[in-house]
Formats: structure tokens, sequence, C-alpha cells
């Protein structure tokens, strides 16, 4: 009893450490963005993305390094699905979403090209060298693309100024990285306490780990988004999801198969990149750019469908 108590007392610690990184992290978003004199969900896509994918990129380059690369995709995968479809999903019953025109623009096409250029990659069941090559090309094109946005950004002046917070440079970085420190180190929290309790509850560690270690490699993601969007910044909750799906499908898989290979049979992959996309879609804006909180019980729904899924696979599973 001791042990699961000690397990919900981690979870509980999770929750609160995530509240309070969480705002800094976003305080830092927003103020980093003032002086690097470019939008909100420049930074949120490119920066606040590699930043909340730092859990998924630990997880995969350990897994690599360890021999087990497929431990890493399979996080980095099972980490878009709950980025968009709980994540996106959970954000949108607080209201609908109001986008602009280039919040769907090219983030969006290559973050759903993404899972589509891997299943390619995985046909013959591996997922070498060469195809990590492949996905590196990619994320390095994309973050030259933003990076060249970025300067244009400068040149041309903010859209976007009149509301953010004032920091100077030093106290930006640090309360960053603290803010960051504090997200990653909740994350951990709440995947040691879930753990426990679902091993006390006898639940299959295959089940633990796809569902309890994706989850919390998201936590990031969850409360960044979420604060973004009770703060009034759909732009940085937005910017910040597509951006580390990018990440995520690009760069730590890429970075995971250049460092050891990965078998991917098609039965184990194929669906959660087909979830991923499926998820993607849903965000598409409907008249008038909103997406309206019918998508999020979607999306929600569509959650719950791939983890029933993944439920129901164990019995085939050897």
């Amino acid at each position: 009893m001791s042990i699961i108590v000690s397990d919900f007392t981690a979870i509980g610690a999770a929750v609160l450490l995530a509240a309070v990184g969480g705002e800094a992290f976003l305080k830092a978003i927003l103020s980093a963005a003032t002086h690097l004199r470019v939008s909100r969900a420049l930074i949120a896509s490119t920066l606040a993305a590699f930043a909340t994918s730092s859990p998924e990129l630990t997880v995969s380059a350990t897994a690599a390094v360890a021999g087990q690369p497929e431990i890493g995709l399979g996080d980095a995968l099972g980490s878009n699905v709950a980025n968009i479809a709980l994540v996106f999903g959970l954000a949108l019953l607080l209201g609908p979403i109001a986008t602009k025109p280039g919040d769907f623009g090219r983030d969006f096409r290559l973050a759903l090209a993404a899972p589509a250029l891997t299943l390619i990659l995985c046909i013959d069941g591996s997922l070498d060298r060469l195809d990590a090559a492949v996905l590196l090309a990619a994320f390095t094109l994309w973050l030259t693309l933003s990076l060249r946005a970025g300067m244009k950004e400068r040149a041309e002046g903010l859209p976007d100024t009149d509301d953010r917070p004032v920091l100077s440079p030093l106290p930006t970085l640090l309360i960053g990285l603290a803010g960051l420190g504090a997200l990653i180190m909740a994350g951990h929290l709440f995947v040691a306490g879930a753990q426990g309790i679902a091993a006390s509850w006898g639940l299959n560690t295959y089940v633990i780990g796809a569902i309890v270690v994706a989850l919390g490699t998201s936590l990031p993601e969850l409360v960044t988004v979420i604060l973004a969007r009770l703060r009034g910044h759909d732009d940085v909750g937005v910017g910040t999801l597509m951006g580390s799906n990018i990440f995520n499908g690009l760069a730590i898989v890429g970075m995971a198969g250049s460092i050891h290979p990965i078998v991917t049979p098609l039965a184990s992959v194929a669906p959660t990149l087909v979830v991923g996309s499926l998820a993607l879609l849903m965000l598409k804006p409907g008249d008038g750019g909103l997406i309206p909180p019918s998508r999020g019980l979607m999306l929600l729904g569509l959650y719950v469908s791939a983890l029933l899924a993944m439920l129901g696979s164990l019995g085939r599973m050897p």
C-alpha cells in the first residue's frame, strides 16, 4: 500500500511541478520572441518545439545507444499521436481555436508528409542509416526554411508585439531553462508514478511503456499548450505542436536510426503512423479559420480508439 501511495504522490508532484514549469517556460517563449524580433508562432514551432521534444530525444538516443532503437521509435511516433489527438483534443475542449492562414502552411504540410515518408522507408521492414539520412535531410531543409522565414520577419518587423511581457535576455534564458527543467522532471515523475501503479495492477509491460511513457514524454507539450490557451496565445500552442511533431517524426527518428538501424515491422508501425495522420487532418480549420470544440471530441475519440486497438493487439503478441 505504501508503494502505491508514493506512486500517487509522485504523480501529484508531477502535476504541480508541470504547472509551475509550464508557466515559466511560456513566459520565456514570449520574451524570447520579443528579443529575437520574430513571431511567437515561429519561436513556438522551432525553439519551444525542440525544447518540449527533449524527453523524446533523451529516450530515443539512450535506447539507440543501448541497441534498442525500436523503443525510441515507438516513443517518438506514440508521442506524436498523443500530441495531436490527446493534447490538442483537450485544448479544444476549452473553446474554439482561431487560426491564421500561416498556421497551417508549410509546417502543417510537412507534419502530414513525414508519416507518409516514414511509412515508405519502412516498407522493407527496417529503417537503416540511409533511410535515417533521408529523414534528417528533410528536417534540415525545414529548419533552413524556418530560419529564412525568421530573417524575413526581422526585416519586415513584428506583427504581434503589443501584449508581450518584456524580460531582459538573461532572465529570459534562466527562466526558460528552469521552466523546461521543471517540465522534464515532471514528465519523469509522472512516468515513474504511473509505471508503479500500473505494475501493481498487473498491467502488461508493453501497455505501460506504450501508453505511460509516450504520455509522460508529451507532458511538456500538454502543459505548454493548455497554458498558452488559458493566456490567450493560441498561436504558441499550434506552433509548438506542429513543430514538435516535425522534430519527433524527422529529427528524433532519424537520429535514432543513424545511431542504430531500426527493425520496423509494418504491422506495428503503420497503425501509429495512420492514426497520427488522421489526427492531423482533423485539425484543418473550418469556415472562418475556426477549429470547433467538436473536433476536440473527435480527436479524443480517435486517441481512445488507438489505445483500445493497442490493448487488443496484446492478444496477438508472442
